[in-house]
């Protein structure tokens, strides 16, 4: 009798944060992979999209590969201004490239607006699709406290669940 031994799922956790930018050094809005019109932009090396940042470093977090510095780090001027989609779908090849498959990955983030609800699905559909695994997206405010009530940036966490392929 051969017995194979238990797939142990590993779980990975990311944290991002981006200020908002300067008000004389404009920048568009991205977060949970869309464009935001209208709405203050983050300040960043790549387009400064937390939920999308948060994202990745869970996955590199929960294979014990590095974190988003080691990978997509300001010493590597091809990322400048890149997309957090863009960075999410790598690190998803990165994660698979080292012999692990993703489960799930599930972000929330911290901030006073946009009002997130009514694109919670679209931003999942396209998070899910960088990462080829499903992605979930909650929002929530902290009450006035803390930079984020303060409205000087966004904040994100996220966790990532990956296993053993094969």
């Amino acid at each position: 009798m051969s017995t194979n031994p238990p797939v142990i799922p590993r779980t990975g956790i990311g944290i991002d944060v981006h200020a908002f930018a300067a008000e004389d050094q404009p920048q568009p809005l991205w977060l949970g992979g869309l464009f935001w019109e209208g709405e203050r932009g983050l300040s960043g090396h790549s387009d400064g999209d937390p939920v999308a940042h948060a994202a990745a470093d869970a996955l590199f977090s929960a294979c014990g590969v590095g974190d988003l510095g080691t990978h997509f780090g300001t010493d590597r001027p091809e990322y400048a201004g890149a997309s957090g989609v863009t960075l999410l779908a790598e690190a998803a090849r990165i994660v698979r490239a080292h012999g692990f498959e993703i489960g799930n990955i599930a972000v929330q983030f911290v901030a006073n607006r946009p009002k997130f609800g009514p694109r919670r699905e679209e931003s999942q559909r396209v998070l899910s699709d960088a990462a080829g695994a499903p992605v979930s997206v909650t929002a929530t405010t902290s009450d006035g406290l803390g930079f984020t009530g303060r409205g000087e940036g966004i904040s994100a966490v996220a966790t990532a669940l990956v296993y053993p392929a094969g």
